[in-house]
């Protein structure tokens, strides 16, 4: 059986760009369930989880952690209705690049595609709608799993296992992000880790984390699919 990756992309400043609207859809569900009116601006949630993210914000505010989780169920359902009313085709939009490189690697047999996320699972299908990206992952992980990210790649995994019947382990798991957090979640399980400059996080810092491969944007497609399958991909 030839070998088989499985490549698991980050969504937010990795595959789509958001202009403010998955922001201003948690702001108003924080006003409406906590109470609470908080300027995000100075929060950078470049690879954390919903969950995570939730309970910085609002230890900010002096909420504890057990009246944090008593309401998050209704914080996400609000989320995701203001969410669907804000995702659009003008808020939206894939990163350049990001089509072409997910059609040639979804016409490569020897890759599985699969989503690594910290956005809940309904919230990041609501992201991926606009530009149409939802046809190309079939399963993931999100933060809806688990609020520590490191925990998302072997819940990706046994999906992917399940679907295509084989174990990925190592190099064969591809994980691709824009943050230090993307990096780091693939190093426990020894997976190929390429960093992308394309969102909020400075090339230097990703670079110190010294993934196994570093991008500027996923504009780069031959050698993007060259890291991810080898040079004869």
């Amino acid at each position: 059986m030839p070998r088989r990756r499985l490549v698991l992309f980050d969504i937010d400043g990795t595959l789509i760009r958001d202009h403010g609207a998955a922001r201003e859809a948690y702001a108003r569900a924080l006003r409406a369930i906590y109470g609470r009116d908080r300027r995000l601006e100075r929060y950078d949630f470049s690879g954390r989880t919903d969950p995570e993210i939730t309970h910085m914000v609002l230890a900010d505010l002096g909420i504890d952690a057990g009246e944090i989780e008593r309401l998050m169920p209704l914080l996400w359902e609000r989320y995701l209705v203001e969410l669907q009313r804000l995702a659009t085709a003008a808020t939206i939009e894939a990163l350049p690049g990001v089509a072409a490189l997910l059609d040639r690697l979804a016409d490569l047999p020897e890759v599985a595609l699969g989503l690594l996320t910290g956005n809940i699972e309904r919230g990041a299908r609501i992201k991926l709608e606009p530009p149409d990206l939802n046809r190309y992952f079939p399963f993931g992980a999100f933060g809806s799993d688990s609020m520590r990210r490191d925990e998302l790649a072997p819940i990706a995994v046994e999906r992917a296992s399940a679907i295509e019947g084989r174990r990925f382990s190592g190099d064969d798991i591809v994980i691709i992000g824009d943050s230090i957090f993307d990096v780091r979640c693939g190093v426990p399980h020894s997976a190929t880790t390429i960093a992308v400059a394309s969102g909020r996080t400075p090339a230097d810092l990703l670079r110190a984390e010294n993934p196994h491969h570093f991008f500027e944007s996923l504009e780069e497609i031959d050698a993007l699919v060259a890291a991810i399958v080898g040079p004869e991909g």
